[in-house]
Formats: C-alpha cells, structure tokens, sequence
C-alpha cells in the first residue's frame, strides 16, 4: 500500500500559492483571447419568378388621334405596356384606347399597329368615343365581319364585307369596339372568342350588339409618315423594326423577307375564310412556325406547342401548310 508524504505547513503554502498564480493565470489569458469573426449570415435563396427582360431603351412620337401635343413613350415590351405607356404620357387610362395605327390619325386598318412598330413609326393611339347599341338580325350564316383584336382586350370590327347584313347597318363602321354581345360584356375575349359568338348566333332572331367607336376630331391633316432620329440620336434603319412579344423581351429585327410577308398575307387571308379574323401578328407567327419545317405533322406540332389555345382545325392546317409550301416553291 503506497502511502502519501505529508506535506510541511511551508510546502502546502507555496503549492496553494502556485496554484493561484495559475489560475489567475489562465483567467487574464481568457480576458485577452483574441476575438473571433463574426458568422456570416447564410446565403440568400435564388430569387423566384420570371427573370426581368432589358427593356429596349428606343424612343418613340405619340399623339391622340383625334388630336394632341406629341408625347415620348419607350421602355415597352408589348402592346399593354405600349397603351400604358400612352396612357401615362396623356393623363388617361390605358382602358380608353382602343387601338393604334402608324403614320396616319385616320381609322385605316391597313396602318394598324400589330406586333411591329418600325423604328421610324409615329403612333397616333385612337380613345374611345360614342357608345351604340344595334339590333341586328342574321339573314344568312354570315354577319359578313372580319374581327381583329388590339392585344389588351379589345376585339374590334376590321373589315365589312360588302353587301352582307351587317353593311346594310350604316350605324355599324370598321374600327368600332365590340363591347357587348345582349348585354354579355366580351372585354377581354380573344377576337377569333368574338367571332365565334357571332358566328353561334342562330338566325332569324335579333340580338344587340354594344359598340365603341373610335373619337374622332381632325380628318383634314396629312399622314405623318417618319420620325428622323431614335433616343441616342443616331439615324435609324427604315427597314428595322420593334418586334413585340406576349412573352419575353421585344427585340429590333429586320422587316419580313419577300417569301415572308407573301406568306404572311396568304395565311391572313385563310385566317378570314376560316375563322372570319384578320390578325397580321398571329399569321406572322404561323409563317416562322412552318417556314423551315420538313413535312405537315412537324408544322402542326410546332404550331400546337405555341398556339395551342386556338385549336386550329386540321382542315385548316393542311392549306395553311400549302400556302407556305407553294409561296416557298415560287407557285403563287
């Protein structure tokens, strides 16, 4: 058994002392630790959403209509943002404008503002005007109305056919807003939506259409046609134009081709025969969806994978696939 040395009263001192000093020791260490770097916070989550698209920094002239000073409008990427844009420079609601044309204050539907705007087009934005109501009755299947649509909302009378039941309403011009359909407000329906309606109206029984026409003031001003210099001051290309998008950024593009534009209006036209619209934009649309497709099913499934929602017919697909085949042959 191992025993322990009693220490001495001296001994017992001096270790009580030592240990002390040790302690104090690591206590003035601990005081005067060096300090250490703060945690970072953790890392921000991925921002969610739709990325921002640049907007075109392009500027371009506005007017009323019916008559105003000239405003400045840029920063748009399609045609919503184009009205509140006008709207915002003119003090109005975007609500009140019912289309755009380009060069001319005139209601001339082949001036009308689609998806392009050319770098030195001038926009004159036509408001909302004299409200009508009319009573009209179908004679035959066809009212004889082409319908188009401004992009935010608005379906609007294009073009009357001569002759039909609608051309003998003198109340009833090209340009007019369809706001109602017996008192069902249509604001917001898509035009191909509209001229389906009219075309399920049944015969031989009045129905009342609402109607909005456009303001009018001055018809005795010549058309402006050009803008000479963009917002950096340089001269622009007359043959460059802003190409708006429902989805993504706009973009400044060359004019369409010649095969582009004969096919474009080949496919205008059989959207009018078919489905009694015109829509320059949408026929656009279809020509670059079908222009370097090889064969029908290809064209059709990539036409279905961007405008789905207009169910086209297969009928239709089929001729519109000939019009660009026989544009792109040099038949027609």
């Amino acid at each position: 058994m191992q025993t322990r040395e009693a220490m001495s009263p001296q001994d017992s001192k001096a270790a009580g002392a030592e240990a002390m000093e040790g302690h104090k020791a690591q206590s003035h260490n601990r005081g005067h630790m060096e300090p250490t770097a703060p945690l970072l916070p953790p890392p921000s989550p991925p921002p969610t959403g739709l990325p921002e698209y640049p907007r075109p920094r392009l500027i371009f002239h506005t007017q009323l209509a019916h008559g105003s000073p000239t405003g400045r409008i840029h920063g748009f990427t399609n045609v919503k943002e184009l009205y509140a844009k006008i709207a915002e420079v003119f003090n109005i609601s975007h609500s009140e404008i019912l289309f755009c044309t380009l060069n001319s204050h005139k209601v001339d539907m082949q001036k009308l503002l689609g998806g392009q705007i050319g770098l030195e087009d001038f926009i004159f934005a036509h408001v909302r005007g004299e409200t009508k109501e009319v009573e009209v009755t179908k004679t035959e299947d066809a009212l004889g109305l082409t319908i188009t649509d401004n992009g935010a909302g608005y379906a609007f009378i294009k073009r009357i056919k001569e002759g039909s039941t609608i051309d003998r309403l003198k109340t009833v011009c090209v340009g007019d807003h369809i706001e109602a359909i017996n008192d069902q407000s249509i604001v917001g329906c898509r035009h191909y939506e509209v001229a389906k309606m009219l075309k399920e109206q049944p015969r031989d029984i009045p129905f009342t259409l609402r109607l909005v026409g456009p303001k009018r003031a001055f018809d005795m001003i010549g058309m402006r046609t050009k803008v000479p210099k963009s917002n950096e001051g340089k001269i622009v290309k007359g043959r460059e134009t802003l190409r708006l998008r429902s989805k993504g950024s706009a973009t400044v593009q060359e004019v369409q081709n010649e095969f582009e534009e004969r096919a474009t209006m080949k496919v205008d036209d059989l959207l009018e025969s078919y489905m009694g619209i015109r829509d320059l934009e949408l026929a656009t649309t279809i020509v670059e969806a079908g222009k370097d497709k090889k064969n029908p099913d290809d064209f059709a499934e990539a036409l279905d994978s961007v405008l789905g929602d207009f169910a086209f017919p297969d009928v239709f697909l089929f001729d519109v696939w000939g019009a660009i085949g026989d544009v792109k042959n040099g038949r027609i």
